[in-house]
């Protein structure tokens, strides 16, 4: 299926799992690399097999935790440059720091700069990620950046499920989030509602209205990430008080961190339809959440960087994707 002559793809702990399907589709084995973590906490990663004049993929999430999953990558990458691969292509299926895009407040750091910074500097000359928390941290790299959309993957599933324009109604959780969730309405030809809310501090947030209508609707709750789910949550309750028949979340990053599980679990929601960009462990699981694989999107990602072909195409039409075996 795929050209896979002098494909490498290498897994890094965090997203091992994902890796794993990603070189399953492509029709390759993954990449022989060793990685050790030192009783003091230096990282050690090296590839166990060559990859002298190669282009080479590695996949690696810097999600929790963030700052050694950020270091192993960077390493990784370092000993790639050293061992003359002919390219080195970070795939990034989850960006941390992203929301440290820039200085709200005097004598804060631009940090999702700095680590574009040690990416490019470490040896990498490609990044391949998915659903940045800002579009604009593309231009935060001087060197070529693949940004992909789980859109696609999203309209695949709520269509199979069942959810028409008839009864159905895409809801932005605040202003910031208004342009991705009037895409997935433009893909699945529903309506737009948007939640106005205020924040009173970080992870803190008032539901103060809804503009647009939910009353009799299935409601699709989208953002990019999931943290400390406080604010989805307070979402999910003002919609099902304004006369929803359901609602259901939806993000790109499940990052579960703090009381997430906890909230996720006594929420409104029928469920909450995530991503695998971030490896949950089973301790993040739990009976309501739906994973959708994002493996053939970056998949085919891989093989038409590596064949030198147009990646656009990708987010035209969702049933373009194999989604078999897409749920877990």
């Amino acid at each position: 299926m795929y050209n896979n002559h002098e494909i490498k793809v290498f897994a890094g702990t965090s997203s091992a799992k994902l890796a794993q399907k990603v070189a399953d589709k492509l029709g390759v084995k993954l990449g022989d690399r060793n990685i050790v973590k030192f009783s003091d906490g230096e990282t050690f990663a090296k590839s166990n097999e060559t990859v002298r004049g190669c282009k080479v993929f590695v996949i690696q999430s810097t999600s929790e935790p963030v700052n050694e999953s950020l270091m192993e990558l960077l390493v990784f990458i370092d000993s790639l440059k050293r061992a003359s691969a002919a390219e080195i292509i970070a795939v990034i299926p989850y960006y941390g720091y992203a929301r440290q895009d820039r200085k709200a407040y005097p004598r804060e750091p631009i940090t999702s700069k700095l680590v574009a910074n040690l990416l490019t500097v470490a040896g990498a000359t490609r990044v391949v990620t998915m659903d940045l928390h800002a579009r604009q941290i593309q231009g935060f790299f001087d060197i070529p950046v693949d940004h992909m959309e789980a859109l696609p993957l999203f309209a695949k599933y709520f269509f199979d499920a069942g959810f028409t324009a008839e009864d159905s109604v895409i809801v932005s959780p605040d202003v910031g989030g208004v342009k991705r969730a009037r895409s997935l309405a433009r893909w699945l030809g529903m309506p737009l509602a948007i939640i106005d809310k205020r924040r009173e501090k970080a992870n803190v947030s008032e539901v103060m209205n809804i503009i647009g209508e939910v009353k009799g609707k299935k409601a699709i709750l989208i953002d990019d990430i999931i943290d400390t789910a406080g604010t989805i949550c307070n979402a999910a309750e003002a919609i099902m008080k304004a006369g929803a028949k359901e609602v259901v979340g939806c993000a790109v990053h499940p990052i579960f961190s703090g009381q997430a599980i906890e909230r996720l679990r006594n929420s409104a929601f029928n469920k909450v339809v995530v991503t695998d960009t971030i490896q949950l462990p089973e301790s993040k699981k739990f009976e309501k959440l739906v994973v959708v694989s994002t493996a053939s999107m970056f998949a085919e990602t891989i093989n038409r960087i590596f064949v030198e072909e147009p990646i656009s195409d990708l987010f035209e039409m969702p049933h373009n994707l194999d989604m078999s075996e897409g749920l877990q």
